[in-house]
């Protein structure tokens, strides 16, 4: 069973006071008038599909139903409402999630005026919830049924953080004398849930990630072998054997460090052996066939199993927009051919998604072949996903890699309780495109 109330490491009791003013803020006139939205926001508690009676003629009953099984599949910080046009639509879903009081990624259907998206960083990253909402908004043309489900489809991979215990969200309206009795022990008791959670949650995104490199790391091994290297040949010089050597040392560096690693963040030291071993994998195959030594550029962006790139192409996935990303030789034959090119899928809880769609775990992963080329450029080229997303934020600049994903330092996450005294500007209100208009959105990546 997952709880409502779960804080991030080192809240200590002022989070708990935090939490009751802003219940008290929930029960306040005031904050019961916010948007006329207080039923909408009890619902959402319960089962994070809301709809007005007003709105059932053109989302049925049925249809919410069907919506909250596959939100509390995805087991995220999803909440859906559909509401009439009576609803502010400059301010629906910041007092929508006042009301609710939950970290999480928010949409709302507001009559005739379309659908737009918000989330609490925690969540997703900065305005990704928004294009998201853009895009699909835009493709559905007012199926209100078709957008919501293709909102959560896409979102959920994306979202940070669990769902919340429904049966549990009434304990959050006991008394205040109730709270401030068992503050002593239930806080100590939900810091120690919370870190476990986390510790359980990074072990399973290491597993995740073994399961992917260790692929890359077999296929860097395989290259070794093809290239069929003597370093006693006679026609086998001092450069080359310095070549192999490096390679062959970055190869069991590899391995060593995806068998000692012990957390996520560990991969990134993996996968930037694996880039420097296959760049001198690169220089020893061109001394050898009396080529010009290959420049040092990134990996291919496809799949940076392909090895260093050749050259910059300008290259669009399906409804996205173009960019200039780095390619190898083969990827970039395919683009000028108008085919697509191969890319580096890795399986995910929603069938196969390109490495750089499969959620923020493999920051680390993309993280280390990228790390030599400038911090800009990741990040540049992930613009629109859940990676370039979280990469693109100051905290993740500042801390090391996906330090600000596993909640460390007082962070909030999704699904966390944080009541009504949360900063709206996290609430990602300033990555809105078009002024915050309904039926509108962010670029597509």
């Amino acid at each position: 069973m997952r709880t409502l109330a779960r804080r991030s490491r080192g809240t200590g009791p002022l989070a708990l006071v935090a939490a009751l003013l802003g219940l008290l803020l929930l029960f306040a006139p005031a904050a019961s008038a916010a948007g006329g939205l207080s039923d909408a926001a009890a619902s959402l508690k319960k089962g994070q599909v809301y709809v007005a009676p007003q709105m059932l003629d053109r989302f049925s009953q049925a249809q919410a139903d069907a919506l909250t099984k596959k939100i509390e599949k995805a087991d995220k910080p999803i909440f859906i409402a559909v509401v009439p046009d009576a609803a502010n639509k400059d301010t629906v879903l910041t007092d929508l999630r006042t009301l609710v009081g939950i970290d999480g990624v928010y949409g709302v259907w507001r009559g005739t005026g379309g659908f737009m998206a918000r989330s609490d960083r925690g969540a997703m990253g900065a305005g990704v919830a928004d294009r998201i909402g853009g895009a699909v908004a835009r493709a559905d043309k007012g199926d209100i049924n078709a957008t919501l489900n293709d909102f959560v489809d896409q979102a959920a991979p994306q979202t940070k953080g669990t769902g919340v215990n429904h049966s549990t969200s009434i304990a959050w309206v006991i008394i205040p004398v109730v709270l401030v009795a068992l503050a002593g022990a239930g806080v100590f008791f939900l810091f120690r849930r919370a870190k476990k959670r986390k510790e359980e949650k990074a072990r399973a995104e290491l597993e995740q990630l073994r399961r992917v490199v260790d692929e890359d790391i077999t296929a860097f091994g395989t290259e070794l072998e093809r290239l069929d290297f003597n370093p006693r040949a006679a026609d086998a010089d001092d450069a080359q054997r310095a070549d192999y050597s490096s390679a062959l040392d970055s190869y069991e560096k590899s391995k060593r460090l995806m068998d000692e690693a012990k957390k996520p963040e560990d991969v990134k030291q993996v996968t930037e052996a694996i880039e420097d071993g296959r760049f001198q994998l690169a220089t020893l195959a061109a001394r050898r066939e009396k080529r010009p030594l290959p420049e040092r550029r990134p990996p291919c962006f496809m799949d940076p199993r392909h090895g260093p790139s050749v050259k910059d192409v300008d290259w669009a996935p399906a409804g996205g927009a173009a960019r200039s990303v780095p390619v190898c030789q083969a990827d970039a034959d395919r683009v000028a051919a108008g085919l697509d090119p191969a890319v580096r899928t890795v399986d995910t809880e929603y069938g196969p998604q390109p490495y750089w769609n499969a959620g923020p775990a493999y920051a680390p992963y993309a993280g280390g072949y990228y790390s030599g080329f400038g911090g800009g450029l990741l990040p540049g080229l992930l613009v629109g996903t859940a990676l370039g997303s979280m990469m693109s934020e100051p905290a993740y600049a500042a801390a090391p890699m996906m330090e600000s994903h596993h909640g460390y330092q007082d962070q909030y996450e999704g699904g966390d309780y944080t009541g009504a005294d949360f900063n709206a500007a996290d609430f990602s209100g300033s990555d809105w495109s078009g002024g915050g208009d309904f039926g509108g959105g962010g670029d597509d990546w």
